[in-house]
């Protein structure tokens, strides 16, 4: 493969010939001079190319190849993908980064059809179906550049911290977490295999095998058929678990220091970028992130005027957001773990506090929204049994799971949380499907 230059890399090197790849964003056709828009993975330059419009009866090798290169030109379609060769000269007039290049040679790699069918005004469900060419938009591409750095803060604070990364297997035998929201799927015929809803059985299961510290980022599958802005079928999981805890405070003191990690690599990389497409100052969390325990959160939001109509004693959307905002108002602050759930509505594999029978668990909600649920989990096999019976739940459905506990297992705990919500939110974005390259929901199975 012969090197290429990329558009970011122009701006350093000495004017002179030079050779860029990318697809055409725009031509503007004019009588006497072309301008082509290419953009590449890496930014966008502007090709110039002085127009011949017509040849005389003498007319030259060379005048005849410059009318061939301008036809070409007049005939590209946006999203054309082509290499070209040119003389780069540096030009503080020039607004696209103060270079351009004026063509020599265009080769076409592979031509699009003339009308594109997406526009900047398409509704989202338009664009979902053209997500290819929704994605060459630099804000798009800019979000997925995100998306890798804050990955890779994370595995970078991991790695640091001795965690050890795991890749659970997606496919299962019984259900990780309950029966609700699983898809099934004939497997060899006989057997029944399930989807992961989470890697939750298997984290636990390396703190059985003495693993100490682990994270996982991979796919995890819901059968839910909601369709909020916040809910997917398939999404990416940020999960870790920890052994010797003493409590769930151990959990959420290593989640916070990792978002800090996370956002300072972002705010550094991206921050300028993100204001400039996004209106959006990056703010990097200060330390420590308020707790609020869950019956506390229920009495700040009532005396703010809303009711929250959910009988099961959590919070519903609108309440996440009255919360959010009274610790913006109070602390100053974008992030709030709400803490002390009732085990009614916790798996049953969430410790208990032996005083208040409340368990030792938290969500973290970030500018109003749940992106985390934390825990530190029940590691007794008695009351880990009891607590799944008096959740309707088969202990002989449980039996690989239950038999981690029964040779030996350290105290821990550990948390989930969702990486496309982190990025919505991050951004202001109004729905997931923003900020997720293939979504997946309960009527989107393509592209």
């Amino acid at each position: 493969m012969s090197e290429r230059v990329l558009v970011k890399q122009l701006k350093s090197l000495p004017a002179g010939g030079v050779s860029v790849s990318g697809w055409v964003e725009t031509v503007r056709d004019q009588k006497k001079v072309q301008f082509v828009i290419l953009r590449d993975e890496t930014g966008a330059v502007q090709l110039v190319n002085p127009a011949t419009r017509e040849l005389g009866e003498d007319a030259t090798a060379e005048q005849s190849a410059a009318l061939a290169l301008t036809e070409t030109i007049s005939n590209l379609a946006t999203g054309t993908f082509l290499t070209v060769t040119g003389e780069l000269k540096h030009d503080e007039r020039v607004k696209l980064g103060g270079v351009e290049i004026k063509i020599a040679s265009l080769e076409i790699a592979a031509a699009a059809l003339p009308e594109t069918p997406i526009a900047a005004d398409s509704g989202l469900d338009k664009r979902m179906d053209w997500r290819f060419i929704d994605l060459r938009q630099r804000r798009n591409n800019l979000i997925f550049r995100i998306q890798t750095t804050l990955e890779h803060a994370m595995r970078t604070y991991w790695v640091e911290h001795d965690y050890v990364e795991i890749h659970s297997p997606k496919l299962m035998s019984t259900p990780a977490e309950g029966n609700a929201e699983l898809f099934a799927l004939e497997y060899f015929g006989d057997q029944t295999a399930y989807l992961a809803q989470s890697p939750q059985h298997f984290k636990q299961m390396a703190q059985a095998a003495g693993f100490g510290k682990v994270f996982e980022i991979g796919d995890v599958f819901r059968a839910d058929p909601s369709f909020t802005s916040r809910h997917a079928t398939e999404f990416t999981s940020v999960d870790a678990e920890l052994s010797w805890i003493d409590s769930y405070e151990d959990v959420a003191a290593m989640q916070e220091e990792l978002l800090v990690a996370a956002f300072t690599a972002v705010k550094e990389k991206h921050g300028e970028e993100i204001k400039e497409l996004f209106d959006i100052d990056v703010v990097v969390p200060t330390l420590p992130f308020p707790r609020i325990p869950l019956a506390e959160a229920r009495e700040i939001v009532k005396a703010r005027g809303y009711d929250i109509p959910r009988t099961d004693g959590d919070l519903d959307p609108e309440g996440e957001r009255q919360i959010s905002a009274h610790v913006r108002e109070t602390y100053d602050h974008q992030f709030v773990f709400v803490t002390d759930y009732h085990p009614e509505i916790r798996p049953f594999y969430h410790m208990r506090n032996a005083e208040t029978g409340l368990t030792n668990s938290y969500d973290l909600l970030f500018n109003g929204t749940e992106i985390t649920t934390g825990a530190q989990r029940e590691h007794r096999i008695d009351v880990l049994e009891a607590q799944a019976l008096e959740k309707g739940l088969s202990l002989e459905g449980l039996e690989h799971y239950l038999d981690f506990f029964r040779y030996g297992i350290p105290p821990h705990g550990g948390f989930g949380m969702g990486l496309a919500r982190v990025l919505m939110l991050m951004l202001g974005q109004d729905s997931i499907r923003e900020v997720t390259f293939l979504f997946r929901g309960p009527t989107r199975l393509a592209p």
